[in-house]
């Protein structure tokens, strides 16, 4: 059977069960509810008929009396009420009155005068000074029989206790009114129940009709990636399967990622053969004879290339590790502004060669949690890149704040900015841009691992990393620490 057959199977029998015991659980509560309906108007008739006998009791004429008399009067009065369509064509009371001992004194029917009734509950619980009722089977022979309710009310005189009056009345009065109330829940229940199962019918095809489509693109595209084809992942409102969705794209990443192994290998085994064949060939080119000029040049170039090795290697080295930590091992609190003055003095020379001016913008009070180290790394990448994108005589902003966002450092340069192919690129693995012509390494590229660097160390300190073209000229790169 299809998973979508038995999701829509299970939904539509799990409403339809639900619809059901709701239906069966109003129609069961009919009949309680009726009763105590009942048994609250008992008591209230109880409580006024022991007020209009109590002075009948009082003065010992309670048989014959004008109590005795009304009372009669009232049963032999024809019934003509029609209550919900019911007709009510007698008297359904029985009305006994016991003295303080419990004997009956009063009997509407005739039955019990002279009899003990102080050990049934309503004549016993009232004599106690608490609320006394009963309900007893008519027939003792047949308890699941009909039964009879009996509310009882004390009989006081001010504050003298002189009596009891019960009011008893057959539960079976209340049958036709509880049939009616049970047939029409039923009635009108089971058409809401059929519309009810009619809704979640259609609300099931549907569920299961959108729930099963985004399966069936997940395995479409997972067929898809097993054929070795480019499609874009499936996305989902359904977030469990938003999440499968992200996993299957994720790991697809991860499997492109080992495709793209050698490529890297061979870009980097290319970056790295660049600096070694010039130092090669600077080394080849040195003669003890040769002009002391020349002797030179060739040596700041092998220090610069073997700069660049080093460089890289750090870099590999550095983000390698990087990626392997999930977790800052041990942060300690950075003075940001300290930091960054730090780092800014290590950059000082080389700006000041070039008359680049460093303007820092800097809020003393600014701390972080996290690694100093790292973090120190970060504003250095992004201070060298700076340099190597600016022009002579131009500008680097470093600014530090404390905004609602979060704690943000901007460093921006006056530089030419960032082409547009390559805003998305930019921070990815071994992707570089070749310096600009107006700067002193025009032409070259760098290992394309700086910013991903930076990246990886943000998002170690739950940080961001932005980096975009200024409105004016040049690039704003963003480093945010969480406040």
């Amino acid at each position: 059977m299809k998973i979508s057959l038995k999701i829509f199977l299970g939904y539509f029998l799990l409403v339809g069960l639900a619809a059901w015991f709701v239906l069966t659980v109003f129609v069961d509560e009919v009949k309680p509810g009726v009763r105590q309906a009942m048994e609250d108007t008992l008591v209230d008739s109880a409580s006024l008929l022991a007020e209009l006998a109590k002075d009948d009791l009082k003065h010992g004429i309670i048989q014959n009396g004008q109590f005795a008399r009304s009372l009669q009067d009232y049963q032999e009065k024809p019934g003509i009420a029609s209550i919900w369509g019911v007709p009510k064509l007698t008297s359904d009371y029985r009305v006994y009155i016991t003295d303080t001992n419990g004997m009956v004194v009063f009997d509407s029917s005739h039955e019990a005068v002279g009899q003990d009734y102080s050990r049934w509950n309503d004549v016993y619980l009232t004599l106690k000074n608490r609320y006394g009722v009963r309900t007893t089977p008519i027939d003792a022979t047949k308890p699941e029989g009909d039964t009879v309710m009996y509310v009882a009310a004390p009989i006081m005189d001010h504050a003298t206790l002189i009596g009891v009056l019960t009011v008893a009345k057959p539960n079976s009065t209340m049958q036709p009114f509880i049939a009616r109330a049970q047939e029409k829940i039923m009635g009108w229940g089971l058409l809401l129940l059929a519309l009810l199962l009619a809704l979640s019918l259609c609300l099931g095809i549907l569920f299961t009709w959108r729930f099963t489509r985004a399966i069936h693109r997940l395995r479409d595209y997972a067929i898809a990636v097993a054929q070795g084809k480019k499609v874009a992942a499936p996305d989902s409102s359904n977030d469990e399967l938003a999440e499968l969705a992200q996993a299957m794209k994720t790991m697809r990443e991860e499997l492109d990622g080992h495709q793209h192994i050698q490529a890297a290998i061979h870009q980097l085994t290319h970056e790295l053969k660049s600096p070694i064949t010039a130092i090669q060939a600077a080394t080849e080119l040195i003669t003890p004879d040769m002009p002391s000029q020349d002797r030179t040049h060739f040596l700041n170039s092998i220090k610069t290339q073997t700069s660049r090795l080093q460089h890289m290697v750090q870099n590999i080295l550095g983000l390698a590790a990087l990626e392997q930590q999930q977790i800052l091992a041990h942060p300690v609190k950075i003075l940001l502004s300290e930091l960054i003055k730090q780092q800014v003095r290590l950059v000082e020379d080389r700006a000041n060669q070039r008359h680049i001016q460093l303007i820092t913008t800097l809020v003393p009070s600014i701390s972080i949690a996290g690694d100093a180290f790292l973090c120190g790394q970060a504003i250095n990448n992004l201070l060298e890149n700076a340099l190597d994108f600016s022009a002579n005589h131009t500008r680097i902003h470093i600014h530090l704040s404390n905004t609602q966002a979060g704690i943000q450092l901007e460093i921006q340069d006056e530089g030419s900015g960032i082409p547009d192919y390559a805003l998305d690129k930019i921070k990815e693995k071994f992707y570089s841009l070749p310096r600009p012509a107006h700067t002193p390494h025009a032409g070259q590229r760098s290992t394309g691992l700086g910013l991903n660097f930076v990246m990886q160390i943000m998002a170690l300190h739950d940080g961001q990393f932005h980096i975009r073209n200024a409105d004016t000229a040049g690039v704003i790169a963003r480093l945010c620490w969480p406040n």
